[in-house]
């Protein structure tokens, strides 16, 4: 079992993971997640890197900040993180909102990143639609915390073979539900208000790699495909039968790409 370990950050607490030797990976975990989703890729990625695992603001054993956790923010509770472990460059890989993160870390600190990888995560500001989308999640968050938390979850797997995950959502459920509504309503916020950061990706001079969900329905398919020609150095993963989970849904598929990008980042 792994140990947690904390940082001060903006008088507050943010919780992390570190384990393995070597040249370091991040992981940053998605919405209504914890580090805990990573507990299988860094058993196996431990035995050649350094693998630093950390809970966002709001999220597993990390403090709230206050009532609207920006990716900016979030960026700067990962830099305390990294500058207490005293890291200097590393491979960061975001799933979903950590993706979102690791891009608002990219641009803040260029010089820090070897390479990006997006796990079923976007580049794109929310559109209006999605915007309206983020403020009834947020009302349904203020007035029924358990029942957003459920009807959520199961939507992030492919609809065609949800029914073979039930185990796996009745883990995240439960887990999500042991973290604050002032935790998750931060992070709806700021999910909101992000910034397109399509530019980062097109000027970048370190590599970029995505991971796709086809069946994904909360981060289309064919908006993110689009985003790989962007960077000048990018190679992309499609899960042909993954939604929104493929680092469960394709484990095997997507820890196999996942060490050879790391390598590559690393060259």
């Amino acid at each position: 079992m792994l140990t947690t370990n904390y940082t001060t950050f903006m008088n507050s607490t943010i919780a992390y993971t570190s384990s393995g030797k070597g040249r370091c990976i991040v992981l940053l975990h998605g919405f209504m997640e914890s580090s805990s989703i990573w507990t299988t890729y860094v058993t196996e990625l431990s035995k050649t890197y350094r693998v630093v695992c950390i809970d966002m603001p709001g999220h597993g054993s990390s403090d709230c900040l206050g009532y609207i956790h920006s990716m900016e923010l979030m960026a700067d509770a990962v830099n305390a993180v990294l500058q207490d472990l005293r890291l200097i460059r590393f491979f960061i890989i975001g799933h979903s909102m950590g993706g979102y993160v690791a891009l608002a870390y990219a641009e803040k600190y260029p010089k820090k990143i070897k390479g990006i990888c997006l796990f079923h995560s976007t580049a794109s500001a929310d559109s209006e639609e999605r915007k309206l989308g983020r403020d009834k999640a947020l009302n349904l968050v203020k007035q029924n915390h358990k029942k957003f938390v459920s009807s959520v979850i199961p939507l992030w797997f492919a609809k065609d073979t949800r029914d073979k995950y039930t185990a796996e959502i009745e883990i995240l459920r439960q887990q999500a539900l042991t973290m604050p509504k002032q935790g998750l309503a931060a992070a709806l916020e700021g999910m909101k208000i992000r910034v397109d950061r399509e530019m980062v990706l097109k000027f970048s001079s370190f590599r970029v790699f995505y991971i796709i969900g086809k069946k994904d329905e909360t981060i289309p398919y064919e908006q993110v495909k689009t985003q790989t020609t962007l960077p000048n150095d990018c190679e992309y993963l499609i899960l042909n039968n993954a939604g929104h989970m493929g680092f469960i849904e394709e484990r095997a598929m997507c820890l196999k790409y996942i060490k050879s990008y790391a390598r590559k980042a690393f060259k």
